[in-house]
């Protein structure tokens, strides 16, 4: 990165921190925001297409990080729901005790790929592209995976799966 760069980014870091707080709670997820902005905008200084566009390269990456967070955290927060304990003036009802425990023991039930494709996109918020190459096989068979993987819990949790399991041919 040559200095002319360097000051520009310099440039922009008062009004990227400024949006980060229009968008974060607090300062302190707001400095988080865009120190993970200019991290990424580093990493991938490469693509930038053109210099007079730096402004709104770094803003686009700034907003869908916070976006990713958001999701990230909605997620989590499901997650978290099913283990956490109630607030201390309350109780969970037998229902829902009931309910996460069943929806825990359904995605027990599946295979161990369908398994560990569900929390890197639906927990961890990998794309599917990410998601494939952590694991190390291609792309259609995340989408294929995680149909059949959605497909099944979602019958697991219906009750109207088949309990037993598959049996497969050999020649």
């Amino acid at each position: 990165m040559d200095t002319f760069d360097d000051e520009r980014l310099r440039a922009l870091l008062p009004r990227l921190r400024r949006f980060a707080r229009s968008l974060a709670a607090d300062p302190a997820s707001a400095d988080d925001l865009v120190q993970a902005t200019l991290e990424r905008a580093l990493r991938r200084w490469h693509t930038r297409r053109e210099d007079d566009a730096l402004q709104a390269w770094l803003f686009s990456i700034l907003y869908r990080q916070f976006m990713d967070e958001r999701r990230r955290a909605a997620r989590w927060q499901r997650v978290v729901a099913l283990f956490a304990p109630q607030q201390a003036g309350t109780s969970p009802s037998a229902e829902r005790v009931h309910d996460g425990r069943a929806q825990l023991a359904a995605f027990a039930r599946l295979p161990v790929e369908q398994r560990a494709l569900l929390m890197l996109v639906s927990v961890e918020g990998f794309s599917y592209r990410e998601a494939a190459e952590a694991l190390g096989i291609p792309i259609g068979t995340v989408m294929s995976r995680l149909s059949r993987a959605r497909d099944r819990l979602r019958a697991l949790d219906e009750g109207t799966a088949d309990t037993t399991p598959a049996l497969r041919v050999l020649k």
